[in-house]
């Protein structure tokens, strides 16, 4: 008998399962997307322009490449704006309003898309900040909060003022 009459051709390999794709959509839901999972990157973007796009302290972003972005329903209902300045495009849903997209010259291939918008986690988490530098004095950054009396699911953050001793009188 020679060795090669004892070999065994290998088995091939079983495939990966690749996730589910994390879907999402707009708040009406007239457009619906999805991306395959995990996505590139996520951070949270305390720049101007995010704040003014999304109305909001912050934008927090899920990056994808675009070939593994997919509109799945609502196409036609996309509207873009073209910021000539900064070269960037932002879409959102021409009903509701929504922040769907946000494409950037130096990524070509990637496309941005808020985090909230995703029903299932997208594969990553939200690890960078991007223009920390402009952090408004007025967003939450994790202080402490307490239950406000009377009105059940409001917290609040009690102002920092120290206490008066009892030996500085009232006046």
């Amino acid at each position: 008998m020679f060795p090669d009459d004892e070999f065994e051709p290998t088995k091939k390999p079983k495939p990966v399962a690749l996730a589910k794709p994390a879907a999402g959509q707009c708040l009406c839901g007239k457009v619906r997307f999805e991306i395959d999972v995990p996505a590139r990157w996520a951070w949270h973007d305390h720049s101007a322009a995010s704040r003014r796009a999304h109305g909001a302290a912050y934008a927090t972003y899920v990056g994808s490449w675009k070939k593994r972005f997919r509109i799945t329903q609502g196409e036609s209902e996309l509207s873009r704006y073209e910021d000539a300045k900064s070269k960037t495009t932002r879409s959102f849903c021409s009903h509701c309003g929504t922040p769907i997209a946000y494409e950037r010259p130096r990524g070509p291939h990637m496309v941005n898309v808020p985090r909230a918008l995703f029903k299932e986690r997208t594969g990553r988490q939200p690890l960078y900040h991007i223009a920390i530098e402009e952090l408004q004095e007025w967003a939450y950054t994790g202080e402490p909060l307490v239950p406000l009396k009377g009105f059940p699911g409001v917290v609040w953050q009690r102002s920092k003022k120290k206490k008066r001793s009892a030996r500085e009188g009232m006046f």
